[in-house]
């Protein structure tokens, strides 16, 4: 296989950007540095679609891995021929090269391996031969021997029939034409195992086309099997199935015939059923899960890139019951400035010293926002909170905070190094602060799997899932970029190149010598070598560097070529950012950018993206995004009616929909049939994690605390809402 050819054809790419492409893969350039500095090289692929090119690579190349080592495998036993070995080049998937290699692998004892041992293969062979002259008893009665353990003819002709099951079993093009059937006809059937009342009661009696069955529903259902609650089969029509082998196998209705269709049914009932039910299961499993993954990382991206609330002091709300609610004040750039703890649920009956303490602090520190975690007694708290706002006279806005993963991350080593003087629930505040001021410089200190916006992910393949949640972080932190003298070992750990030991050594050069006054100065950090500078550099700022270049995106390796394009257009380096080099993008398209571009010695993608930087240095891609929603009153669950117009803010997308939260602690679900009026195949195609959207209670089960949403306007269909917030 010409693993280049085929990455080319499936990604619609040209040969010679995939071959370049593959090359800067494996001379060890990472995926952020590969998107934005080699965009002339991989015809500005961006990073999730080269993360796509790589897991396909790695697969091919290990497709053609194992393809050596079954051809090796079978050239040993001398069994290898010009048409096995056609088989095996043309082999395009894993699953189609073990069914090639199935009858030469190495099997534990089987009733066939048992029969061919007792000397009955020949007699197998004349079976399948079906001369209709033949009688089996008399073909049968030559391996009649006490010495090997064939009695009589019956066990005889029995162990011949074992070994033409298990040779139909392992016929691969038997296999894949059964497969196909599967896939096309087969139907997911589950049953309940426990009669007992569980969050499984859809599935106890259930069924579905393998064709049609939806990722979410496989998860579930594999997760109530391995909890006891069903039992899955995949089915197909057994008729059809045996035809398939009997048509291919039987010559003819003689005795021999009839004994080679008997060991059709055996083969497809005891050995090929069960195999290709097991292997469907899997197949269905790992698309549910890639689904799910899929889903997963891009929740989180969009939470990640949720735009900051920058310049301001926040304060942290963690709540709690008997342990009282953790108060923490941070400023602007995340430093905490105070602590405490109050106990504002009215059952402690210290409301009045909690509301005194909390407008205290709002009052010392000029605090203007607040986050509240959404944890135990998050609904008390914000009802707390909203009492505390409407008697104070400034302004101050609230918003509910995600606090998936803090007590994690509080409880953590790193939480331990960066507060050691702070209990693990006052970090906790302090973690639901800084996320209302910059979630992706606090969220990276989580692990992902831990931020509660995917669908089933702690049933997923653990290190696929790392894998790819990893990879969006990556991405996010290097998308945005991060300030050199400011950035948390944590948030510099994902900076492209960099590991955690290098991101500690980084925090420690800064420490010792003082704030980093050019980009350079990053070659003197220990193990910091000339490859890892030139993977990070460009993903690290310097706000207010003697050089202005250090604070934008123009990566060293392109200074001169910067210099020379600002030369050219009349400027020069002290002119970045100011109001004189706004005319710059018109005086290079007066030139013309493939002349301009020519000029600078870069490629015109390239020129472009520092065009965007000089124009606008250190630019935060997510100011221009959509300002999280603000609130200072709080509803109550019982306030909502069906008809009533709320906003709220989309907290987590899946499968059959989205949770949205509409400030009444408890998030309402928008089926994926009440997002739009047109069909879409999966909610993301509308709906991001983040969004603000308008949304109209359809329906309330206080009891079961269940709030149905719809996104189609009521009055638009006809319907006047009951009641309008």
């Amino acid at each position: 296989m010409d693993i280049s050819s085929t990455l080319a054809h499936e990604f619609g790419l040209s040969p010679s950007i995939v071959n370049a492409t593959v090359a800067l893969i494996d001379e060890g350039n990472t995926i952020p540095f590969i998107a934005r500095y080699r965009k002339e090289v991989t015809g500005s692929m961006d990073d999730q679609l080269l993360r796509r090119l790589d897991e396909r690579l790695a697969y091919l190349r290990g497709l053609e891995k194992r393809k050596a080592e079954v051809s090796a495998a079978i050239t040993e036993q001398d069994a290898m021929t010009p048409e096995l070995e056609a088989a095996l080049t043309a082999a395009a998937t894993l699953a189609v090269v073990e069914d090639i290699y199935r009858p030469y692998k190495p099997k534990r004892k089987t009733r066939a391996s048992v029969a061919k041992a007792r000397g009955l293969e020949p007699l197998a062979d004349a079976v399948l031969a079906q001369d209709a002259q033949a009688e089996p008893e008399a073909l049968a009665l030559a391996y009649v021997s006490d010495e090997k353990e064939v009695p009589d003819t019956a066990a005889a002709l029995q162990g011949a029939c074992d070994i033409l099951a298990e040779r139909f079993s392992d016929d691969a093009a038997m296999r894949a034409r059964l497969r196909r059937l599967y896939e096309a006809t087969g139907v997911v059937r589950v049953k309940a195992v426990k009669a007992e009342d569980s969050v499984y009661s859809g599935y106890y009696d259930f069924q579905e086309p393998v064709s049609k069955i939806a990722g979410h529903r496989i998860l579930a259902i594999d997760r109530g099997e391995r909890e006891g609650f069903l039992k899955v089969t995949v089915e197909v029509t057994e008729a059809k199935a045996v035809s398939y082998l009997t048509g291919t196998y039987v010559k003819n209705d003689s005795p021999c015939g009839r004994l080679t269709a008997a060991a059709c049914a055996d083969a497809y009932t005891r050995l090929i059923a069960p195999s290709l039910e097991r292997e469907l299961r899997a197949v269905l499993t790992q698309k549910a899960d890639d689904g799910a993954i899929k889903v997963f990382s891009e929740n989180l991206r969009q939470l990640l890139l949720q735009p900051p609330i920058k310049g301001k002091v926040a304060l942290g709300l963690d709540p709690g019951y008997r342990m009282g609610c953790k108060v923490a004040v941070v400023d602007p750039t995340g430093k905490v400035l105070d602590t405490t703890v109050v106990y504002p649920i009215p059952e402690f009956k210290r409301v009045a010293e909690a509301k005194a303490k909390i407008k205290a602090l709002i009052e010392k520190h000029g605090v203007e926002i607040i986050a509240i975690g959404n944890g135990t007694a998050g609904k008390e708290t914000e009802i707390f909170a909203a009492e505390v706002l409407q008697e104070l006279g400034r302004p101050v806005s609230y918003m509910v905070v995600s606090e998936a993963g803090a007590s994690v991350y509080s409880a953590s080593k790193l939480a331990a190094e960066e507060f050691p003087d702070y209990d693990v629930n006052l970090r906790s505040a302090v973690s639901i602060a800084r996320r209302l001021q910059d979630p992706l410089a606090e969220l990276v200190k989580i692990d992902p799997k831990a931020v509660g916006v995917g669908q089933y992910q702690h049933d997923m393949p653990p290190a696929q899932l790392a894998a790819a949640l990893d990879g969006v972080v990556e991405d996010c932190v290097n998308t945005v970029g991060v300030d050199l003298n400011t950035a948390s070992p944590s948030l510099l750990s994902r900076v492209a190149g960099v590991s955690t030991s290098t991101a500690k050594n980084i925090v420690k050069f800064r420490e010792a010598e003082g704030a980093f006054k050019t980009r350079r100065q990053l070659l003197k950090v220990p193990k910091l070598g000339p490859k890892t500078f030139e993977q990070c550099a460009g993903f690290l700022r310097i706000p207010g560097a003697g050089n202005p270049l250090d604070a934008t995106a123009v990566h060293p390796e392109s200074y001169p070529a910067a210099e020379k394009l600002l030369r050219l257009c009349g400027f020069t380096p002290a002119d970045i950012g100011s109001p004189a080099i706004s005319e710059l993008k018109a005086r290079i398209e007066a030139m013309g950018y493939e002349k301009a571009a020519a000029e600078v010695g870069v490629g015109v993608p390239t020129l472009r993206d520092m065009t965007e930087e000089l124009l606008r240095p250190g630019r935060d891609m997510r100011d221009s995004l959509p300002q999280p929603l603000l609130r200072t009153d709080v509803m109550k669950l019982e306030d909502l009616k069906p008809g009533m117009e709320l906003t709220g803010t989309v907290r987590n997308v899946i499968d059959f929909g989205a949770f949205v939260d509409v400030g009444v602690h408890q998030d309402g679900l928008v089926h994926i049939s009440q997002i739009c009026d047109r069909f879409i195949k999966h909610p993301s195609e509308v709906l991001k994690v983040g969004d603000v959207v308008t949304v109209w209670v359809m329906q309330v089960d206080a009891s079961k605390k269940r709030i149905g949403l719809t996104m189609k306007n009521p009055a638009k269909a006809g319907r006047q809402p009951s009641t309008t917030a």
